[in-house]
């Protein structure tokens, strides 16, 4: 079993931590699996990861005992009992997680406001300073998307728009440490109606993240991200890295962060792995008229390709082109405020984009930012 003590051992020194480093250095002793950690080079390549990508952190965290808390004690003796980890090991992590409020705030389900308008959030992804961006990260990452859109028949366009909507292209990844913002919003989270099955998530996600340092044999505090803990240029949770991740610049570690190549295969696999069809190559979304009987309206809704194009015509729905047969279809709509609602009839490419953020506003932004960089070059 590879350890991430010596890692840990370093930091608590580093920072004062005298009892933390006393548990590490208790540990340090009793995994040999360190040592052939050492052997692969694998701790060469994550120390160049991390040089690579250190923002600072934006927030003041609280200290909390987080130890102290019953549940984060049963939580602690899960990951002993099911992964694997030594009890003092775990502890080293969660005395020094800090309490991050913002999370907390950040959140918190956003109060009613202005209706949806689809335009208004377009605009601020389909600009210029994510267009210019995309161009030139296509440009120098030209192989890598080209070997992705063979290996995985998603289409380079697909593939930038993701990473300009998500982080312009590695610019914006996010100043929390996973471990902060995770405990935090794993023992804490607000009071809101779904606040159990969010607590389980990022508790998992937790999990996952001290997976994620053992295996890759890294420093768990070194992991910056979204609020959400989302992580490098994708914004992959970090069980999303565990499932999804590709080492596709074959340096022998999935570097989320620093490698353009890893996040550009990992996005391609990630849409493969929630259904994106290879053998549909054309538009994944059509634009379309709806028929005032308003008989299309139970067709709304949902985030996958259930309907037939004879379906679709007999409810109301009129595309500008014909749609390709053989195929399934949704209906989807997106709201301009006081404006007219778009309508638009969408493929199974198009759902597979809404598993990556489950919105309509997300997928269609991705599909409008990913087309203007390809025509910005030209193709």
């Amino acid at each position: 079993m590879k350890s991430f003590v010596p890692l840990l051992l370093a930091l608590a020194v580093g920072a004062g931590g005298a009892a933390d480093a006393a548990a590490a250095s208790s540990l340090h002793h009793s995994h040999a699996a360190a040592k052939a950690a050492k052997k692969t080079g694998k701790k060469v390549k994550a120390a160049k990861v991390a040089a690579r990508v250190r923002p600072a952190i934006d927030y003041d965290g609280e200290a909390v005992n987080f130890d102290e808390w019953q549940a984060v004690r049963d939580f602690e003796d899960d990951m002993v009992t099911r992964d694997g980890f030594d009890r003092a090991q775990i502890d080293a992590v969660i005395q020094r997680a800090r309490f991050v409020d913002s999370a907390v705030q950040l959140v918190k389900p956003a109060p009613p406001g202005k209706p949806k308008n689809w335009r208004a959030y377009s605009d601020r992804f389909i600009e210029p300073i994510r267009i210019n961006a995309g161009l030139r990260f296509w440009n120098e990452n030209a192989d890598a998307l080209a070997r992705a859109e063979a290996t995985y028949g998603v289409p380079a366009e697909i593939i930038v728009g993701i990473l300009g909507v998500e982080t312009i292209y590695g610019r914006d990844t996010g100043r929390f440490r996973v471990v902060d913002v995770l405990t935090t919003l794993a023992f804490a989270y607000p009071e809101t109606p779904n606040r159990a099955d969010r607590m389980a998530f990022f508790r998992s996600e937790l999990e996952n993240t001290l997976l994620l340092a053992r295996k890759e044999n890294i420093d768990p505090f070194s992991l910056l991200g979204s609020f959400a803990g989302a992580v490098g240029m994708p914004q992959f949770m970090p069980g999303n890295i565990l499932k999804y991740g590709v080492d596709f610049d074959g340096d022998g570690i999935v570097d989320l962060r620093g490698s353009a190549a890893d996040a550009i295969g990992s996005v391609a696999n990630f849409l493969v792995q929630h259904g994106w069809d290879r053998t549909n190559t054309g538009p994944a979304v059509f634009p379309a008229d709806v028929a005032p009987s308003l008989a299309w309206q139970p067709l709304l809704g949902g985030l996958e390709a259930r309907y037939e194009p004879a379906q679709l015509d007999g409810a109301g729905v009129a595309t500008h082109s014909a749609l390709p047969d053989g195929r399934l279809y949704g209906l989807v709509d997106l709201q301009n405020g006081g404006d007219p609602t778009e309508y638009w009839v969408a493929n199974a490419n198009f759902f597979a984009i809404t598993k990556y953020n489950r919105s309509y506003f997300y997928a269609m932004s991705v599909v409008e930012l990913g087309r203007a960089v390809r025509l910005a070059r030209g193709i």
